[in-house]
């Protein structure tokens, strides 16, 4: 068994029994549940909207080196730089060189999976520079010293308690302190940096072919305030947020704040094209674009498996499954949880490494169901399932599920081993790996067949041997 596998089994375990967690766990999906539902009322024909959208990304996907190199042609004649990064370390040296370039050191972000991919902040503090999350979910978890535990809410593991001893610890604000005087404090705190940052970064929505803009979608404007005030404008994002046209995104925004946060539309939503043009006074005196592969290209070869691509990062299924309800997103180990983080993070971190998240499901549907841009996720993850099986093949175990399937083909051999055997034979085999808060099942001493067999001799002596 492989350490990844080790530690999320552990955790699972830890995480499933932590009431704590739970309890906050299931009070925070309950107001996302709440405004979900209102979020999806705005669509007369919501399955209808759905498929739009997943035609929109299946289209991209099509064509998606002609539709990349369109928006690149694009952006680049507004001024804005695109540059190429095969990987993370690829990506961080495109940072190095901009860093070095304008002399940074201060940067200012808004919130962004893909820079948490490429584990930005580690790289630059390593670098001496300052980096400061402006989103305030990622500014919680950043002075808490964790990661992102959502791909939409990176503090929903967090009570509004437990956020205000954080900042009565860190900045010694009052114990009893309200969400929103922790709100205005951190504002207050944020605007300083933002005025004196050499750098801003976001991450991408999406990337937009035709006219060459990078999409960006956020509640707080703190996102427009990143690339307002810095010299310097960085966006990063992966190559699979490509969509063909400026007009996709009448359909792709609203979908995407219905199923992320319950809204009609989220508060801000905005297009970068480039860096401020001649007579114009506001933006970035420079802009980068580095397009992110990263394992991505080498999941658009598998025929099946690449429909993962299509995903807008709602995180919806995440809040529906049973799963990540209950053992939480840190127990992942990886940037991408839940459902699509299960789908994806094989393929994009090591096959090898982390085909175990493929198992961590119950393969409700449920993820499916919700899934905005239509994608199968319970079929991909046994297809994930299928590849793991294939690519690690156990003779001892190959030779036990053939001696099952004789077993269950044959009644005699169903029938032969008494239950009171089967129910110490279980624990034996499974002592250690079935948890210790679960039953093992228990077998009657005698099987469906025999005691069908049984009760039909009863009936038929009560009959008078005739059979009824």
């Amino acid at each position: 068994m492989g350490e990844e596998k080790k530690k999320f089994i552990v955790e699972s375990e830890r995480k499933s029994f932590d009431i704590k967690h739970r309890s906050t766990i299931r009070f925070n999906m309950s107001k996302y549940e709440q405004a979900f539902e209102k979020g999806l009322s705005q669509f007369t024909d919501l399955e209808a909207i759905k498929q739009k959208v997943a035609n929109i990304k299946r289209t991209a996907l099509q064509d998606w080196d002609v539709y990349l190199e369109q928006f690149e042609q694009q952006i680049t004649q507004n001024g804005a730089q695109v540059l190429w990064a095969s990987d993370a370390q690829e990506a961080l040296s495109h940072i190095d060189a901009i860093m070095q370039k304008h002399h940074a050191k201060m940067v200012v972000k808004s919130k962004s999976m893909t820079t948490e991919e490429i584990e930005l902040n580690a790289h630059l503090e390593h670098q001496q520079i300052e980096v400061v999350e402006t989103d305030l979910g990622e500014y919680i978890v950043q002075v808490a010293g964790e990661k992102p535990y959502h791909i939409v809410t990176p503090a929903m593991h967090k009570s509004k308690e437990d956020v205000a001893e954080l900042f009565n610890q860190h900045f010694n604000t009052p114990i009893e302190s309200t969400p929103q005087e922790l709100t205005q404090f951190v504002r207050e705190k944020l605007r300083d940096k933002f005025t004196h940052a050499d750098v801003g970064i976001t991450g991408g929505n999406f990337l937009v072919a035709d006219i060459g803009a990078v999409a960006l979608t956020e509640n707080e404007g703190n996102g427009l305030m990143t690339t307002a005030f810095p010299k310097v404008h960085v966006a990063i994002v992966g190559i699979e947020k490509i969509i063909p046209s400026f007009k996709d995104l009448n359909y792709i925004w609203p979908t995407l704040a219905a199923h992320g946060t319950g809204q009609n539309i989220t508060s801000y939503s905005s297009l970068f094209r480039g860096p401020k043009q001649e007579g114009e006074t506001d933006g970035p005196e420079s802009m980068y674009v580095i397009l992110l592969d990263n394992g991505r290209s080498q999941l658009f070869t598998k025929p099946e498996q690449s429909r993962a691509l299509a995903c807008i990062r709602c995180g919806a299924c995440l809040n529906v499954c049973p799963v990540y309800r209950n053992i939480g997103g840190y127990t992942y180990n990886s940037t991408y949880s839940g459902p699509i983080g299960s789908v994806i993070t094989p393929h994009y971190n090591g096959f090898g490494v982390f085909q175990h998240l493929s198992f961590a499901s119950t393969l409700c549907g449920k993820c499916t169901e919700v899934c905005p841009v239509k994608i199968d996720l319970h079929d991909l993850l046994l297809l994930n399932r299928q590849e793991a099986v294939q690519n690690n093949s156990d003779w001892v175990w190959d030779i036990a599920m053939k001696g099952y399937q004789g077993m269950m083909q044959n009644r005699f051999w169903m029938d032969a081993v008494p239950g009171n055997v089967m129910n110490v034979g279980i624990k034996t085999v499974l002592k250690g790996k079935w948890g210790k808060y679960k039953l093992f099942p228990k077998f009657s001493r005698q099987s469906f067949s025999q005691q069908y067999k049984k009760a039909e001799k009863i009936k038929h002596n009560n009959n008078d041997g005739r059979r009824i």
